[in-house]
Formats: C-alpha cells, structure tokens, sequence
C-alpha cells in the first residue's frame, strides 16, 4: 500500500510504500476485541473490598429478647439484613489480569494497523520536530493534516518539546512507538506517523519476510 508523505506545513513531499505484513495484514476482529479486553482488564486495579459481618464494627449485645416480641429471632446486628450490618457477597480484593501470548497481542496489532490504513487513517509525516513547546504551533500542525479529527500521534522516542506541545490538546494525544497498544489504536480517529516512528514499529511487528508472509497466506488458503 502507498502513501503520501506529508511534512509539518501539510504539504506532500514524497510517498512511500508500506509493510504489507503490517498495513495489509488478516483483520481478525475477535483477535482485536481480545487484546482490548485484556487492556482494559489489566488496567483495573482490583482493590475493591466490602466488609463483611465479621468485620464491621457493631454491638455484640443481643438486639433484643429471643421470645415474646413477635419478631424473628436474631443475635447480632452484624447481620446483612440490618442497617450498619456487613455486606453479604460483597466485592473483596482480586487481581483482574488476563494473559495473551505476545504472538496475538502482535498479530492484533497488525489488524488494527491494517483496519486503519484500509480507511485512509494513518497520516505518514517525514519528520516532525520543534525547538521549543508550542501549543499553538501543534494545534495548527494537527488541524492541517487531520481536519481537527482526534489524533495519536506516535513517536519513535521521547521528545519533551513535541510531548509538551501537544499536552493541553484534548484531541491529541503523544505516545512512543514502542507503547504502541490496542487501545489507543482503536480509540482515535487518525494515526500521525512520522518516518522515524514507523521504523520504529516495523522493527518489532515485521515478525516474517515477504516470503515468508506469502507461504503463510497460502496456508490459509488451503485451510
């Protein structure tokens, strides 16, 4: 697949053809729908806790009489059925993660990759850089290239001023290519990748050749 590239002012420069092990992968949405679950599993932090009768902190007198009164028999206000009682099943502290082999967090990867370059949402930069934060300068560099359109804007290493100038833009949002993750991939509108950035993801997601990745599409024929 080719692409145009653009530069900071939005003009196009050059063009260039990309990874199809990468941008024109197999979209496997269960695949996709997988690594996001797992993302946003792991993401919680399980340390909800409800005590239960046992631990909150009540009388241990009897509430009252155990005959006479009409009402049903109980020994304790501890019990869930009364006010200030614990919580009967309540949540308790637990860990929320889900293991993915590194295979399919890849291969999802490569399908959101490809869903997005198959729409027309990955915008190729030749470089982007900037001497100093500048807020303004960003929000004018994003508005050229993706029409105001929310945007993730990958880098190939951590640049503070780029960081810095793209930070009060709610629509912009700055991530390092080695980050790169289901989540953000999925949740904004355009990819701003700069050259530099997509050598950077090339470098791990290119798992086969091109041999190898025509042997493996002829498999999948056959099956």
């Amino acid at each position: 697949m080719r692409v145009p590239v653009y530069n900071m002012a939005g003009e196009e420069v050059d063009s260039i053809e990309l990874p199809a092990s990468i941008f024109e992968a197999k979209i496997n949405r269960d695949l996709m729908h997988q690594a996001l679950v797992r993302q946003m599993a792991n993401k919680r932090l399980g340390t909800h806790k409800a005590k239960g009768r046992s631990e909150v902190s009540r009388t241990t007198a009897k509430a009252y009489r155990q005959k006479g009164t009409g009402r049903a028999r109980h020994g304790s206000r501890r019990a869930p059925i009364f006010v200030g009682g614990g919580v009967a099943h309540g949540p308790q502290p637990r860990s929320y993660t889900k293991d993915m082999p590194r295979k399919m967090r890849r291969a999802a990867l490569r399908s959101a990759l490809s869903v997005k370059a198959s729409n027309g949402d990955i915008v190729v930069l030749d470089e982007i850089q900037m001497e100093m934060p500048k807020t303004k300068e960003m929000a004018a560099m994003v508005q050229r290239l993706v029409d105001g359109q929310s945007t993730l804007l990958l880098l190939a290493a951590r640049d503070e001023n780029i960081e810095r100038s793209a930070r009060n833009i709610p629509t912009v949002k700055t991530l390092r290519a080695g980050y790169l993750n289901i989540r953000d991939l999925l949740g904004y509108d355009k990819i701003v990748l700069p050259l530099a950035a997509l050598e950077a993801i090339t470098s791990f997601l290119d798992w086969q050749s091109a041999a190898e990745y025509d042997d493996l599409a002829l498999v999948e024929e056959e099956e």
